[in-house]
């Protein structure tokens, strides 16, 4: 796949009849309705949040990708949101760096609910995975994730993922606990897959 058009701020055909492109200011909202969704935050730690919170930590990473896109270089932190042929919010995804670990990244997805179990996460897995290894010389992506949240973990493996580790009773919910899942992909699983 060539990505100029992606790095120029473009949209370019996404998952048939979808588009995604680098994350906006007009984003935003449609973002933060998203994450405080009681349905899509229940597996965020970060969510449900103030607006202002939201708005402190995209920023930085929107003003990142507006200077990544006038120099028509990637971003340290390719941050993306899915859209349908109407323009409604659909999604969005990241692979990021991870801090003080040259060569090593995180993938992220999160859905609104009206997009669920359509294949879009897989189609974004796979996307941030391919940018991380074949444009963004990662050495390693790791993504990690709630054990309740069987939709995310059952995408990353498709997506070819290993699962590496468990962590019992990490996240503290309303009622009980829940696991924390690790998964990984280091750049030679990724040449396997291809």
């Amino acid at each position: 796949m060539t990505y100029s058009k992606l790095k120029q701020g473009e949209p370019i055909p996404f998952h048939g009849t979808l588009s995604i492109q680098f994350i906006r200011q007009q984003d935003l909202a449609d973002i933060i309705n998203m994450l405080n969704d009681e349905q899509v935050n229940q597996y965020l730690y970060f969510a449900p949040a103030d607006d202002s919170l939201f708005q402190a930590f995209f920023a930085p990473i929107i003003d990142e990708v507006t200077q990544a896109i006038e120099k028509r270089i990637w971003p340290a932190n390719p941050t993306f949101v899915i859209r349908d042929q109407n323009g409604q919010y659909m999604g969005m995804t990241a692979v990021t760096q991870v801090m003080f670990l040259e060569g090593n990244f995180e993938i992220g997805y999160q859905l609104p609910v009206h997009a669920w179990q359509q294949g879009i996460a897989t189609s974004a897995c796979r996307l941030m995975t391919e940018i991380g290894f074949e444009q963004l010389k990662a050495h390693k992506i790791s993504a990690d994730c709630y054990a309740a949240n069987i939709g995310s973990y059952k995408t990353l493996e498709k997506c070819g993922y290993q699962r590496e580790g468990c962590q019992s009773a990490y996240y503290k919910l309303k009622q009980g606990f829940d696991d924390k899942l690790y998964y990984g992909m280091t750049a030679e699983q990724f040449r396997m897959l291809k």
